[in-house]
This record gives C-alpha cells, sequence and structure tokens, in this order.
C-alpha cells in the first residue's frame, strides 16, 4: 500500500492534505512523505513508523551512549555528512547504520564499498541523527573536512563588501569558512546559548559556548586550528572591524537572520599570546521577558516593586554582578509602566534591545557622550522617567539624584553583591548621607540560578539531612527535585534560568541609619525585620517548589 494511503487509513492525514502536498511538491522527485514532513503536515517519526512496517526495517529512538565509539573510525566522516548516515553497532555480520531515508540505497551501498562490510539500515528521525553527527563529528565537521560551497540556515544582514589582498581576509569570504561561521552561530542559537568564546592557545582553537550561565566546549573538529585567522577575520568583516589591526583590542557587531528573526551579536576582540579572541554577546529580544509578571518574583516581591516603579520620582537600583540579569529587570520595569503619558529616556553602554515608546541614547566616549553627560542632556528634553545603564562613578551617582529630587523618577544598575550594600557603595563613592536617604525609594539584588530540566526532573529524598545547608531547614522525609540529565538538557540536569530577588524598600528607619553612615551589616537584620527576603531565601523557595535544587541556590548566593 503506498505511503500516503496508509497515512490515511491510521488517520495521520487526510486526502485535502494530500493534494494539498502535491501541490507543494519543489519537484517531480520529491516524494510525497517528503513534503508532508517539510509543511509539518505530519511528524517525520510517525512517517517513519510506517515506513518501518512496511520496508521492515527497525525504528529506533537513538541517544549517544547507544553508539559504538569504535565504528565512528570506521565510516569517512564525509560520507557522515554527506548522506546524513549515523553508524550505530555492530550487528554480527557487518554494522547496522541509522538514516532518515530508507530509499537512499545508493548511500547504503556507498557505505559498504567503502568499509567491505554488510551494512544494515535502521531508521532514525534526521533530528537525532543530526545531534549524533554534531557530538560525535563536531560542529561544522563537513565543513572542515570536505570545505563544500553550500547555503545554510544564517543570513548575515547589511555585510559590507571588503577588498583586501591579505590572505587570511581572502580566505575569511571563502564560502567554506562563511559557512563554518554560520554554522557556529546556527549551533549557538540552538544551544540557547549568550555568549560564544573563541579562544587561541598554542596547540589549538577552542570554541566554547555560554549556555545558562555556564561555559562549556563546543564540539568542533580540532582541525578548527588551520583556518583559526580566517574564523577571527571572518568574524571582523561581518562586525565592521578593523582587519588589518592585530595588536589593540576592537569592538562592534552585527545582525543576523537566523530561525525566522533578527538577531543582534555584540563582538569584542582581544590580541592574546597565540592570535586573537573573540567573544560574541547573542542579544536576542525574544529570548528575554518584557514583563514582571514574567521575571519569576514571588507574589508579595512583585506587589512591592510594582508599586515602587509606579512612584513619581525617587532612585530604582538593580543590583547584582555581570550577567545576572539586572539589565532585563530593568527593561521589564520600563515595559510595564510605559505609556503615552510619560516620557521615558535611557542612556546605555550599549542599547542592547529596542523599545516602542521608550528614547534610547547610547554612550559614546570618546566624542565625551558619558552617562553624566548624557544624564544632564536629558534633564532638558523633559523627561519622567530616565534609565541609566549603570553607576560608575561619583559625578553620574550626583546627577542621578539631583534628577530624583527634581522631580524624575531614575532607574540605574549598580555592582555589589546585596541590596543593603548599595547604600553604602554610594556613600563610597562620595554621595551625602542625606541625598542618598532622601533620593533611593528601592534597591533589587539579584542572581540567576538554573532551573530543572522539564524533561528529565525526578523526586528525591536526601541520602544525608545533615549534610544540607542549615538554613535551608529541612524537615526529614521531605520531598525534593533535581534533573537527572538527559539529552534536551546536555546531562545537566539543568535548562534555563530563573532569578532570584531581594527587595529593599526604604522607611524612615532605614533612612535614619543611613544618614548615620551604618555599615551595610548593621542594616541587614533592620531590613529583614521590616519584610525583605534574603536571596538566598528567595532560592530555597525554588528549591522546595522543585523548580532548582539545593546546591544551585547555594552556588550562587552566600550564607
Amino acid at each position: 500500500m503506498p505511503i500516503a494511503e496508509t497515512l490515511i487509513a491510521n488517520g495521520l492525514i487526510t486526502a485535502e492534505q494530500i493534494e494539498h502536498a502535491l501541490a507543494e511538491r519543489r519537484s517531480p522527485t520529491e516524494r510525497i512523505d517528503q513534503v508532508l514532513v517539510r509543511k509539518n503536515l505530519v511528524s517525520e517519526r510517525d512517517v517513519l513508523k510506517v515506513l518501518s512496517e512496511q520496508l521492515a526495517i527497525p525504528l529506533v529512538d537513538l541517544s549517544e551512549g547507544d553508539i559504538d565509539r569504535e565504528l565512528l573510525g570506521l565510516v569517512p566522516s564525509r560520507l557522515v555528512h554527506k548522506y546524513g548516515l549515523m553508524p550505530v553497532d555492530r550487528n554480527g555480520r557487518g554494522i547496522r547504520v541509522a538514516t532518515s531515508d530508507p530509499y537512499n540505497m545508493y548511500a547504503l551501498d556507498d557505505v559498504q564499498t567503502v568499509i567491505d562490510l554488510p551494512v544494515e539500515p535502521v531508521l532514525a528521525t534526521r533530528g537525532q541523527i543530526n545531534l549524533l553527527i554534531k557530538a560525535f563529528y563536531g560542529v561544522g565537521g563537513d565543513v572542515i573536512h570536505e570545505m563544500v560551497q553550500e547555503t545554510n540556515g544564517v543570513e548575515v544582514i547589511d555585510e559590507a563588501p571588503v577588498d583586501s589582498t591579505d590572505l587570511d581576509v581572502q580566505m575569511a569570504q571563502e564560502a567554506s569558512v562563511i559557512k563554518l561561521v554560520n554554522e557556529i552561530l546556527m549551533e549557538a542559537l540552538n544551544e540557547r546559548s549568550s555568549d560564544i568564546h573563541f579562544e587561541p592557545f598554542e596547540y589549538d582553537f577552542r570554541v566554547r559556548y555560554r549556555t545558562d550561565g555556564m561555559l562549556h566546549n563546543a564540539n568542533v573538529p580540532p582541525e578548527i586550528r588551520r583556518f583559526q585567522n580566517a574564523v577571527i577575520s571572518r568574524i571582523k568583516i561581518l562586525s565592521g572591524l578593523n582587519i588589518a589591526e592585530k595588536r589593540l583590542p576592537q569592538d562592534g557587531g552585527f545582525k543576523i537572520k537566523a530561525q525566522g528573526r533578527e538577531i543582534d551579536l555584540r563582538v569584542s576582540i582581544i590580541p592574546m599570546t597565540f592570535g586573537e579572541g573573540a567573544v560574541l554577546r547573542i542579544l536576542d529580544k525574544t529570548a528575554i521577558k518584557l514583563t514582571l509578571e514574567e521575571l519569576g518574583m514571588q507574589p508579595d516581591t512583585y506587589k512591592r516593586f510594582d508599586e515602587a516603579i509606579r512612584r513619581p520620582h525617587g532612585i530604582i537600583l538593580v543590583t547584582g554582578p555581570t550577567g545576572s540579569g539586572k539589565t532585563t529587570t530593568l527593561y521589564a520595569a520600563l515595559n510595564t509602566i510605559v505609556n503615552e503619558t510619560l516620557k521615558i529616556l535611557t542612556v546605555e553602554d550599549p542599547v542592547e534591545y529596542h523599545f516602542e515608546g521608550i528614547n534610547q541614547v547610547q554612550v559614546n566616549s570618546r566624542i565625551g557622550l558619558t552617562f553624566a553627560q548624557g544624564l544632564r542632556s536629558f534633564l532638558r528634553h523633559d523627561p519622567d522617567v530616565i534609565l541609566v545603564g549603570e553607576i560608575r562613578d561619583l559625578e553620574t551617582a550626583q546627577v542621578a539624584i539631583n534628577a530624583s529630587l527634581t522631580g524624575h523618577l531614575v532607574f540605574s544598575t549598580l555592582h555589589t553583591n546585596d541590596s543593603v550594600s548599595a547604600t553604602t557603595r554610594l556613600l563610597d563613592m562620595g554621595v551625602e548621607p542625606f541625598l542618598v536617604s532622601s533620593s533611593l525609594e528601592a534597591v533589587v539584588a539579584q542572581r540567576l540560578v538554573r532551573t530543572n530540566c522539564k524533561y528529565c526532573t525526578k523526586e528525591y529524598v536526601p541520602d544525608n539531612p545533615e549534610a544540607l545547608p542549615p538554613d535551608f531547614e529541612y524537615t526529614k522525609g521531605d520531598v525534593l527535585k533535581r534533573g537527572t540529565g538527559c539529552r534536551d538538557c546536555r546531562e545537566t540536569g539543568f535548562s534555563g534560568r530563573r532569578a532570584l530577588f531581594e527587595l529593599l524598600l526604604m522607611d524612615n528607619e532605614v533612612r535614619e541609619m543611613i544618614v548615620a553612615r551604618q555599615s551595610a551589616t548593621q542594616m541587614l537584620p533592620v531590613a529583614v525585620d521590616h519584610g525583605m527576603r534574603l536571596l538566598r531565601d528567595d532560592g530555597w523557595i525554588l528549591a522546595r517548589q522543585g523548580l532548582t535544587t539545593i546546591e544551585e541556590v547555594a552556588r550562587v548566593t552566600k550564607a
């Protein structure tokens, strides 16, 4: 029975969908099942189930643990990439090879001819096979081994032409190097990474992705070391940087279109001992949470913070280390209050995301446009709300405080470990205590913790409760949750991140302590008595809810 009839008989598609698929064929040779999968009318696995029954070929669900690693050197990588095959294991006579296209017998014959052993096919989805190829042969392995010239899923927007006789530049313009860089970008997007690190060493050129705050090696073939200079030159070309300058740090950026959306990349190039290193920060607007509700604040914290950001004047600070989500929280706050009655201005370094209804300015120290200078100019621009990317020095702090005292609501960030330390940090900068006391309205400290993978999280009872942090206050028999590790989370047990929040609201007693120049240690118990929940305690709530682990909260917070 033809596969289309079988799919209809099994209730997976309708006759109308078959007619639609026939009209959508790219060529007369494209099979109907391929069209149905491409148009998302039926899942690839459902099609493979039917083919498995019709052709008597086993359908398997593969993971890295199923692969016989000794076979990887037996089947040439060029055939793996060319046909989308994956050697699985030995079957006594020869080997088993996974394919998503059982009708491509030429591919199996080609493998059998090269290895001179019988080849038995098994069926697996194209997605599973591609993941395994990347895991065992490396990202961009087909490019590095074959240097083929094919198109792929990344399109660079507004790439400027480059005219140079430099050999590295000429190689960077080769289709093969372009494809290699694009595949690394695509893999980072698929991994939900925030940064890509290109790191030169004496005998290695390492590519690493930062995912959920943790760096891990990209699985690229070691031969990439040969194309190190070409890869860096390609990144420079995309970023509009000086290709010939290899002695000084450079900053730039570019924009790509991938997976149906535009994504900005911020680039930093630094000369190192064995070549130039590059870090690409991925700024994906669709990945950030734009409302306070989505940030994951506990209900009481959300209610108090929402009230604070709607005040007519004062300073709202968000504190925490680099990469703790401060900018996301500020954007969510602005996005919550933005409306046609408010004039909102921001001065940032750099402007990471663009928002409708908010006027954004990027600092440029080379021409004298600093945070402080931008703030001064803003005050003549009749704003209601001002966002300063960061309070770095006394001058910026003084202008921000003056703005708040003259009837403006000011948002900014500060690098401190907790919320109460923000007050002493401003005093250490040289701001008068009475100015801090009268202008500051709220301080939010935050950290990001990795959340348990939704696919492999399981309940457990701790074997040794005595080893748990004493402030967790574990009750014997309580059930907790943690990820055990699976393919979707790269065996880490975690997928995604969520913020912990510590909200300090100013009241009369806290203001008096600021005027008296009391330390953060003295202020902390008073703030807790007045309703402030510590970062660590906020994390324990998430751990009890099964959203993260005790160990993860302990990693990012101090006792």
